[in-house]
């Protein structure tokens, strides 16, 4: 019996099998990038170091900036780098061996890894800047941080739970004294006061469910 397929046409066809198989496991491994989720609702994420926030906020006092030093110019907050932690940590704890890991990447001028809490798929556009440029606290996104031994999240941040915020913005918006305020609770006029900082903040409501705000 003839030979259907000569040497050249059968290593063309199992290399393009290979191509195939390449392309369509990266495109399965994109996928589940850009549409991965962040860690469950509630569910204390342990980092190394075991970074505690109720401790370095809420008893220390630290203000959100100091460590997220772009929140407020820039999409993305910022982390931190070791440098930072070491303001405090060249004096305080020294040698600890819970700061191993903070010791060491100082040391060798590597950066620490940290496990991502809150995530966006890559789809979504969000900008930390406007958000509190325009009277949206931290807590309102990511909850009591100062009481938060372990981080987790509090909100889903899906679309229909940002829309909730999007399409009646005065139930959340606050004075911009209180931003960064880990204990502001809304009072008992909010909906009258908000409406006041639509106004103030120059707020365009109509414009807030655009597409295009998140989708880019």
């Amino acid at each position: 019996m003839a030979q259907v397929f000569r040497p050249h046409q059968i290593f063309v066809l199992k290399f393009g099998a290979v191509v195939v198989l390449i392309v369509l496991l990266a495109g399965i491994m994109l996928w589940r990038n850009v549409t991965a989720e962040s860690p469950p609702i509630n569910s204390p994420v342990t980092q190394t170091p075991p970074f505690s926030h109720k401790h370095h906020v809420g008893d220390v006092g630290l203000d959100c900036r100091f460590c997220h030093a772009s929140v407020e110019t820039a999409a993305f907050a910022g982390l931190p780098p070791t440098s930072t932690c070491m303001t405090c940590h060249s004096q305080v704890f020294k040698g600890q061996a819970i700061l191993a890991a903070v010791a060491a990447s100082f040391r060798d001028d590597l950066p620490l890894h940290w496990i991502r809490v809150h995530r966006l798929p890559d789809f979504v556009y969000f900008h930390h800047d406007i958000h509190l440029s325009k009277g949206v606290g931290c807590s309102t996104c990511h909850g009591r941080v100062d009481q938060m031994p372990l981080l987790w999240r509090t909100q889903s941040l899906e679309m229909s739970w940002c829309l909730g915020c999007h399409r009646a913005p005065e139930k959340y918006l606050r004075p911009q004294n209180k931003v960064f305020d880990m204990t502001w609770q809304p009072p008992p006029d909010q909906l009258q006061q908000g409406r006041q900082l639509l106004a103030d903040y120059k707020i365009d409501r109509r414009r807030l469910t655009d597409c295009s705000n998140c989708h880019r």
